[in-house]
């Protein structure tokens, strides 16, 4: 019942305005964003159900927005996961609910609840066709025993993929090794493993596959010290722990209080240590503190448009302003250029969710000019399909990512490296995966993954 209480706190919040879907979602202890989002999404039709069930007066005690996330998770969801009187209370007007639908769907003369949204409200083409994408967490556990742990709950494991088209027509519960990323599953699109026990003791990230290029990219040798600059929720914090394999320091920043404890309770539930939260604008972080005197590497993944996220609500799809986009490139820039004043600073990565020039090859472009030839751009993953677009010369070297072309979220990626007088030895940075195959198990594209020790402590069932 907790979760749907929750669920309906975020609603609320909304409604009153007291921030956006992402910031009162990650204050939450649950993971909610789905939840909420599809409520929202389905809210017309929800309020049409609840007025012709005449649901909320035979309840008058009931919550509106609660009503509305057990509604939807009842008729629409995975079905209610709550137990006690809200349980009661939904089977008792389940019948009155059902037949409302019917009568609804009948009345608009559809046939699929999905067809009962208005455009506005339909999911975006991207959504229905990006994967469900699970990162193992090798901080407590190992590809193969995962995998064994799926193929135990009657998943079938068809191996590693060898194309993006063998990913595109996952059915079912069949899940295989993505091709590009060594720890990385990927099962059909929708699957929901929230209450699954991986990931409740903290196994599994769930965790988009463009989301998981920066720290990759960024590839820190274990033992460095590496600056998440803008680090909330913690997905990237938790893969960086991961690749340094806890060895190193990472000191993670973020402005909001509430957001930092959510991820350091995510944080140490994926076994994370040698990690500093601190409640700090990063810009505001002096480069000349000698606490970051030996940091070489940092993750950069700054507030964005968020263009290219394909499950965004219908009101934050609207196309930002130019004013907007002028004001957010300014920060960006400004943020790039305090993340390369670090004077130990060997690798960065640039991350954002937006599909928008303005924030990516125009903000990269800028400051490598500021900059002269002090860093300069990596050709990174030379091998994938969608590069940066033709902004200024070496803009290749970039990396883009769309539900179309590579079934992720749109995405945009820089590698930038110290150039000329104080970079390191090439031989001291890790290269990208295809330039060293040696240097993680299985990510040349097309190579067969070997096997790992199973060093980690199996999960029971």
């Amino acid at each position: 019942m907790a979760l749907y209480s929750a669920a309906a706190a975020v609603l609320e919040g909304l409604e009153r305005g007291d921030g956006g879907i992402k910031s009162l979602v990650y204050n939450s202890r649950f993971p909610l964003y789905a939840l909420v989002s599809e409520t929202l999404r389905y809210s017309p039709v929800l309020e049409k159900l609840l007025a012709g069930a005449a649901l909320l007066q035979a309840e008058k005690k009931l919550p509106p927005q609660l009503a509305k996330v057990l509604v939807y998770d009842l008729l629409f969801g995975k079905g209610l996961k709550c137990g006690g009187r809200w349980k009661a209370l939904a089977r008792r007007h389940r019948a009155r609910l059902e037949a409302e639908l019917a009568r609804l769907k009948v009345q608009q003369k559809v046939s699929r609840n999905e067809d009962l949204l208005a455009p506005a409200q339909a999911a975006s083409p991207g959504a229905s066709q990006v994967p469900r994408y699970v990162r193992v967490n090798t901080l407590k556990t190992c590809v193969d025993d995962v995998i064994d742990f799926f193929k135990r709950q009657g998943y079938s494991y068809l191996g590693k993929a060898a194309s993006v088209e063998e990913l595109r027509v996952l059915s079912g519960k069949k899940f295989m090794l993505d091709l590009h990323l060594p720890e990385l599953l990927v099962f059909p699109p929708q699957m929901d493993f929230h209450d699954n026990l991986l990931y409740t003791s903290g196994h599994i990230i769930l965790q988009d596959k463009a989301s998981c290029l920066p720290a990759f990219l960024l590839g820190p040798a274990a033992g460095s010290h590496v600056i998440d600059a803008c680090a909330a929720p913690g997905n990237k914090t938790s893969h960086l722990a991961a690749i340094l394999k806890n060895k190193g320091q990472i000191f993670a920043f973020d402005v909001d209080t509430k957001r930092l404890a959510t991820m350091n309770t995510m944080l140490m539930r994926a076994g994370v240590t040698g990690f500093q939260l601190t409640q700090q604008d990063f810009l505001t972080v002096d480069p000349g503190d000698p606490k970051y005197g030996k940091v070489t590497y940092i993750l950069l993944d700054p507030s964005c448009s968020g263009s290219g996220m394909v499950n965004r609500l219908p009101r934050e799809e609207a196309a930002p302003s130019a004013e907007r986009l002028q004001a957010l490139a300014g920060f960006q820039r400004k943020v790039l250029s305090h993340a390369l004043s670090f004077p130990a600073l060997q690798r960065l990565v640039y991350s954002t969710c937006s599909l928008h020039r303005e924030e990516n090859e125009d903000v990269v472009h800028a400051v490598l000019q500021e900059q002269g030839s002090a860093f300069r751009l990596v050709n990174a993953f030379p091998s994938w399909p969608c590069r940066g677009l033709a902004a200024f010369p070496g803009a290749e070297s970039c990396l883009r990512a769309s539900p179309a072309d590579t079934l992720t979220h749109g995405f945009f990626v820089a590698v930038l490296e110290r150039h000329g007088e104080g970079a390191a030895a090439p031989s001291s940075l890790p290269v990208a995966a295809e330039e060293n195959p040696q240097r993680r198990e299985g990510t040349e594209p097309g190579a067969a993954p070997k096997k790992r020790k199973r060093k980690k402590q199996r999960v029971k069932e």
